[in-house]
């Protein structure tokens, strides 16, 4: 039957049945996604949609999944214990200031939690906010007071939390060109300098006081986040508190070393820095 015919019989358009796309393959694009996926295996479209357009692609988010759906890069539900592929422990980092903060929450039994952040080579705690419920638009406001007390970080660390792990804060790191790491899934001890720190907490100020409400609670906390940067011995500082121990290791740094850039002085040593990699 010739196509005319057919096209009468079934009532179709000549034109339509005749018709093939020009749309582009976007060979490349689908290769970009697929890297990012492989990178980010935890990531569904719409995180990976940011990051594309972190890197200059700008797309339609429905052509993102679209594509994502194509490509069969939908996120798996997990069937077994979840296991770390390859190292993804962050690197070793330059002994200063800034380079390296750790993120972690730890929760109290009267229902309120705690985002705690902390200098992985100072070892001190640069924030403890405690609060019912903190999304991550609250750890963006959070940091973003943090940075300009401080200066903004080389790198930040945190596991893969829901609110650490937020559009929100994707595309806060985006803004303001901050790397964020995060740590693989089921290996806590990559982030152990928070993790460590959340335990010292526990068991010396959580496990130790009742707390009346929320503001008592933040009060008594404010109190031992000062006591720990203080006054309280560090074992791994060789027992000084960490402010004895910047102010220390401050003049090891002349003026003229010291680069360029960082809200603070240089204050800790290579030597001192724990170097840890992940289990293959």
């Amino acid at each position: 039957m010739s196509e005319r015919r057919a096209c009468r019989v079934i009532d179709a358009d000549r034109e339509s049945v005749r018709y093939r796309s020009t749309r582009d393959d976007d060979a490349g694009l689908r290769e970009k996604l697929r890297e990012l996926a492989n990178q980010r295996r935890r990531f569904g479209y719409r995180r990976l949609h940011i990051l594309l357009r972190r890197e200059g692609v700008m797309i339609n988010r429905k052509k993102t999944q679209r594509i994502y759906q194509e490509e069969g890069l939908a996120v798996r539900r997990r069937r077994s214990r979840r296991r770390a592929v390859g190292t993804r422990a962050p690197a070793p980092v330059l002994a200063l200031p800034n380079q390296r903060w750790s993120l972690d929450f730890v929760h109290d039994q009267m229902a309120f939690r705690v985002l705690n952040v902390v200098d992985d080579v100072t070892r001190e705690c640069l924030a403890a906010v405690p609060d019912t419920s903190i999304s991550g638009r609250r750890v963006v406001r959070e940091l973003t007071e943090l940075i300009t007390q401080r200066g903004k970080p080389g790198m930040i660390v945190s596991d893969n939390g829901t609110e650490l792990t937020s559009n929100a804060v994707l595309a806060w790191c985006g803004e303001i060109g901050v790397e964020w790491h995060y740590i693989a899934p089921g290996k806590p001890m990559q982030n152990g300098y928070v993790e460590s720190f959340n335990g010292r907490m526990r068991d010396e100020l959580l496990n130790e006081t009742l707390f009346l409400s929320l503001p008592h609670a933040r009060v008594e906390i404010a109190a031992w986040v000062d006591d720990y940067n203080r006054e309280r011995p560090h074992s791994a500082l060789g027992y000084e508190t960490p402010a004895a121990f910047a102010a220390e290791l401050d003049k090891q740094w002349p003026a003229s070393l010291r680069p360029t850039g960082s809200a603070t002085q240089p204050i800790a040593s290579t030597a001192l820095m724990r170097k840890t990699t992940a289990r293959l």
